[in-house]
C-alpha cells in the first residue's frame, strides 16, 4: 500500500492504495466519485476522461500513485460554484448532446480540454478531438452542436451525419 495525496475538484485527500490501483478505480471506489465511468477498461471509449494537472487523461490508463501530488478534475467538479450547470454542461442539455448519458462525463471533460486550448474550434477540429470518445446513441451530431454552442459559435451550419 502506498499513501498518496491528491487534490480532487479543489479538495485535498490523502488515502492509501495498492500500487496497481487505476486512477479511475481510486476515484470511483475510494472517493465515491462515480461520475467518471468505466466503459471499456482498454482506453478505447473515453468515458473515464478526467483532467490531471490541466491535461485530459483517460483515468483507466493511469495508476492512482502516478497522481500523487497532482490536481485532478472530474465531472463532479465541473458545475458552477452555485451548483448550476457550467456552460458546456448547459449546452449539452440545450442541444441534446446526450441520450443514455454514459459517455457524457467523458465528452464534457473532453470538450472542456478542447475549449481551454482552442476557445472557438471548427466543426472539423471538434470531430477530430472527439475521436477518443465513443458514443453509441447520438451519432455525435448533437454533441458537436453542443460544443460549438458552448464556444459561442453558431450551430446552424453543422452538417448532419
Amino acid at each position: 500500500m502506498t499513501e498518496i495525496t491528491v487534490t480532487v475538484n479543489g479538495k485535498t485527500v490523502t488515502r492509501s492504495c495498492e500500487d496497481r490501483t487505476l486512477l479511475v478505480q481510486f476515484l470511483r471506489e475510494d472517493l465515491r466519485l462515480t461520475g467518471t465511468h468505466v466503459g471499456c477498461d482498454t482506453s478505447q471509449c473515453g468515458a473515464c476522461q478526467v483532467h490531471v494537472n490541466g491535461k485530459a487523461v483517460k483515468a483507466c490508463t493511469m495508476f492512482a500513485v502516478e497522481a500523487d501530488g497532482a490536481e485532478v478534475a472530474t465531472i463532479e467538479g465541473q458545475a458552477n460554484p452555485d451548483g448550476s450547470l457550467n456552460t458546456i454542461q448547459q449546452a449539452f442539455q440545450d442541444y441534446h448532446g446526450l441520450q443514455c448519458g454514459f459517455c457524457t462525463p467523458g465528452m464534457v471533460m473532453s470538450a472542456a480540454a478542447l475549449l481551454k486550448d482552442n476557445p472557438q474550434p471548427t466543426e472539423a477540429e471538434i470531430r477530430n478531438h472527439l475521436q477518443g470518445n465513443l458514443c453509441r446513441c447520438t451519432g455525435y451530431h448533437n454533441i458537436v452542436r453542443a460544443i460549438m454552442a458552448a464556444s459561442g459559435q453558431n450551430t446552424d451550419a453543422i452538417a448532419a451525419e
